[in-house]
């Protein structure tokens, strides 16, 4: 019986997705369930399971190719095996045996002649599980030539995602011997020096190597998103400052404990999560949303973390984060960066939103002028703390600071509300206890 293999439902935001990898090829086995092909779309990768055992026959979209929902992609040939050819011998051979002849006990010939078929009459040893790896992680195995099964999956069911290869590829540079300096630059007299290095994949003429890259489907998807931000809003960025100093302390404090009680790290995300929501509430216009001559105010307050991966910036939506505790809100925060990287965060996790937060300070950055989020009005920018001088009650100090910035849609919100929406976050940060105490 054939199966075909369709392209899932996609969202209706998604017209269409690309062939992005083929694992497996035609006349391969396959078991029901097993990632046959990855779809690429302008959010996620989809992993396409096979909907029976058998063997992949005729494969009708082939890599490259831009699909639409419910399109074929291939053919099963359910409860089929593999082509004759690829029997082994041994296997062939038994298989040619009546099936009325009764197994009898093997003499005890000890002659060679005898041992080699005894040995092949005992069973196989069962094949080792082929290790699950996330789109992320299998692209990178397959790039660098690596054997997975060598690395060790952290995920459910050992799943390998693309932080277990970069971890395993340290611990195997970190492994080497050390190398000998002088024995090392220098080469034999009487060997040709080594070329110069060539970047992979690039020609053109000598010396003046260039490669021409189509974009993913995620890459051209925010290009399309920030030139509609720029085209459709008008956008304004006000800066302020945040004396770090009663956030570190507090978090230096307790969190060796939080970790211990909560079974999460504490990080600096859920207390700027808390102070946007604060001052989300005392602004609401910051939180809502322009609908051609409409303004939209959003009663909850769902807030996009932006979130840097191999194939681009990604922003899923932790929701209702006015009822989520810090514990919450950092563990959130930590299961969409696992997600982001190893490419399985879903379609729901990356729509909606009504407020956006992105730190470029992880990358070095001191500031920058972060840009809309479309529908959102608003988005907070975090960036590196720094040492600086500080006057504190009079006198000079000392103080870790952090530079803010505020991007907004000034067709909806003025230029008071959004510097003081930035001022109590702000006051928020600065005296954290505030957030406790909601005043």
């Amino acid at each position: 019986m054939t199966r075909e293999v369709r392209v899932p439902s996609l969202p209706e935001s998604v017209a269409d997705a690309t062939v992005l990898t083929w694992h497996k090829q035609p006349g391969d086995a396959v078991g029901k369930d097993e990632n046959l092909v990855d779809l690429e779309t302008d959010k996620v990768v989809l992993e396409v399971p096979a909907p029976a055992a058998g063997v992949l026959g005729e494969i009708k979209a082939q890599e490259g190719e831009v699909v639409g929902a419910d399109a074929v992609l291939a053919l099963i040939e359910e409860g089929a095996a593999p082509a004759a050819g690829d029997v082994p011998a041994a296997t062939a051979a038994a298989d040619q045996v009546p099936a009325s002849t009764a197994p009898r006990e093997p003499a005890r010939d000890r002659s060679p002649a005898a041992a080699s078929i005894s040995h092949r009459e005992e069973p196989a040893p069962a094949a080792a599980a082929e290790p699950v790896l996330a789109p992320a992680a299998r692209r990178l195995v397959r790039e660098l030539d690596l054997d997975p099964a060598a690395i060790p999956g952290s995920g459910k069911g050992g799943r390998v995602s693309k932080a277990d290869v970069m971890n395993w590829l340290d611990r195997h540079e970190r492994s080497q011997p050390p190398v000998d300096p002088e024995t090392s630059a220098r080469a034999p007299a009487d060997e040709e020096p080594a070329p110069e290095p060539v970047m992979p994949g690039l020609g053109g003429e000598a010396g003046r190597p260039e490669q021409r890259v189509p974009m993913t489907r995620l890459r051209v998807r925010i290009a399309e998103r920030l030139v509609e931000a720029q085209r459709n809003a008008a956008i304004l960025t006000t800066f302020n400052e945040v004396d770090m100093h009663a956030v570190m302390t507090l978090r230096t404090r307790y969190k060796d404990r939080f970790e211990a009680t909560h079974g999460v790290r504490l990080g600096l995300m859920s207390f700027f999560v808390k102070a946007a929501v604060e001052a989300l509430q005392r602004f609401p216009v910051v939180n809502a949303s322009v609908d051609e001559q409409d303004i939209i105010y959003h009663g909850y307050y769902d807030i996009g973390i932006a979130v840097s991966t191999s194939r681009g910036l990604v922003v899923p939506i932790l929701r209702n984060c006015d009822q989520l505790s810090m514990a919450d809100i950092e563990r959130g925060v930590a299961d969409f960066a696992a997600k982001a990287h190893e490419g399985t965060l879903s379609f729901e996790e990356l729509t909606g939103g009504t407020f956006s937060i992105t730190n470029g300070g992880v990358f070095g950055s001191l500031l920058s002028t972060p840009i809309l989020n479309p529908p959102q009005s608003a988005v907070l920018g975090m960036h590196r703390i720094q040492e600086r001088p500080l006057v504190v009650d009079g006198e000079i100090r000392i103080r870790p600071v952090m530079y803010l910035a505020l991007s907004y849609d000034h067709r909806i919100i003025d230029g008071r509300e959004a510097v003081q929406f930035l001022v109590g976050i702000k006051d928020a940060l600065e005296e954290p206890a505030r957030l406790l105490l909601r005043v």
